[in-house]
């Protein structure tokens, strides 16, 4: 630790502050410069979906930290100058301003940028992503009672874009490529009930992909999809995906292959780490790399990344093994799911019911318990996340 004289967090979001606070923790008192492409302080990006979008919250309640919380830190704060390379022989971060930090270390969170349909590169008036504080803004300025809002992607973030849409009274078309939207994350059980619930409140579900963003007049006016056919909206929001943010590490020499491809101690080489949205590392069930675009895993990451640096190759470090967890707000409803019950086979209610909007349920693949989900039955689903944790064969305990 004592060798350390200057560490870099780039990514100002949920991942790079936790860095940085467990940096200061554990320990660490050299200099910590944190980096972020957008102007804002560190800020939570759950809530622009929903509590943002329909006007519940306004931006300040974002605020992941208050301003004495960050003095305290003694951070070297720069924001809204993104990142442009990394020279680890010269152990330096180049910024957009030209500027360049000294880094012995440096921890990568810089997230993932939304991808976006074909003829909507560049500002489209009406086409929408929605990551940053100020894509919220954007589109909640154009939601309101009439408003035909096409959301294009069949995923959690358009579920509750659409939600909370059609809460505001826009008149709401939803594209999704699957036949039951949100059932690769959730499973189709749970995925076909939030499916009604949508229908329910007004949201029609078109199946079909998108294939271009349709223009009149500058403007976004809808999408024209693969079989020719069109769909018509005054606005449109592209929630189909991602990539990582890694454009800046090109010429690093810092191994990537979508995302910064980490040991299962989230090191990416000498003085690199990543942590977040942007991080791969080893699955420690298959071995196989992947990323896990989740709040929950880019704190805990960031704190396992921050701990294995200061660790140094000598000293104990502590592989990085999750169990996956992510929750989704939508009419009301909070789903909360532990693993991955949208790559299961089998599923089953050990709590509650499906028809009453409160259950647990345990899903397997494989023989083995592979995820959990449920509804408002939290003690059952922590049993469950043993389970998940503990890759226990099925049938488990609990059935």
């Amino acid at each position: 630790m004592t060798a350390l004289r200057d560490v870099a967090v780039v990514g100002a979001g949920a991942a790079g502050l936790h860095a940085a606070e467990s940096l200061r923790r554990a320990g660490y008192d050299g200099r910590l410069t944190l980096i972020g492409a957008e102007d804002e302080p560190p800020y939570d990006r759950p809530p622009l979906s929903k509590h943002l979008l329909g006007g519940e919250w306004q931006p300040d309640r974002l605020a992941l930290r208050g301003p004495q919380a960050l003095e305290e830190l003694r951070l070297d704060l720069r924001l809204g100058v993104p990142a442009e390379r990394l020279d680890r022989r010269e152990r330096t971060v180049r910024l957009a301003d030209g500027h360049r930090v000294r880094c012995d270390a440096v921890i990568v969170a810089t997230g993932v940028r939304p991808r976006r349909l074909p003829g909507a590169d560049g500002p489209v008036p009406g086409a929408h992503v929605l990551r940053t504080l100020g894509d919220a803004l954007a589109l909640r300025e154009e939601l309101r009672a009439g408003t035909r809002l096409l959301v294009v992607g069949g995923g959690l973030l358009g579920a509750e874009a659409a939600a909370t849409a059609v809460g505001l009274g826009a008149e709401v078309t939803w594209l999704a490529s699957a036949a039951v939207p949100q059932a690769a994350v959730l499973g189709t059980e749970t995925a076909a009930l939030l499916a009604g619930l949508h229908r329910e409140h007004g949201v029609r579900i078109h199946r079909g992909t998108a294939a271009a963003l349709l223009r009149r007049h500058g403007r976004a006016a809808g999408v024209r999809l693969t079989d020719g056919s069109e769909l018509a909206a005054d606005t449109v929001l592209m929630a189909i995906g991602s990539e990582p943010a890694t454009e800046w590490l090109a010429d690093s020499g810092v191994p990537l292959d979508d995302g910064v491809v980490c040991d299962a101690y989230c090191a990416a080489g000498p003085g690199v780490w990543a942590a977040g949205d942007a991080a791969s590392w080893p699955d420690p069930s298959t071995g196989r790399h992947h990323r896990l675009e989740q709040r929950t895993n880019a704190t805990e990451q960031a704190v396992h990344a921050a701990r294995n640096l200061l660790a140094g190759p000598d000293g104990v470090r502590q592989a990085y093994q999750p169990v996956p967890y992510l929750w989704t707000d939508q009419y009301g409803l909070r789903v909360q799911a532990f693993g991955r019950p949208g790559d299961a086979d089998r599923f089953e209610v050990v709590d509650g019911s499906l028809a009453d909007h409160r259950f647990a349920a345990v899903c397997g693949r494989d023989g083995l318990v592979t995820g959990a989900v449920g509804i408002a039955s939290a003690r059952a689903l922590r049993h469950l996340r043993a389970q998940v944790a503990a890759h226990s064969a099925w049938p488990s305990e609990a059935s």
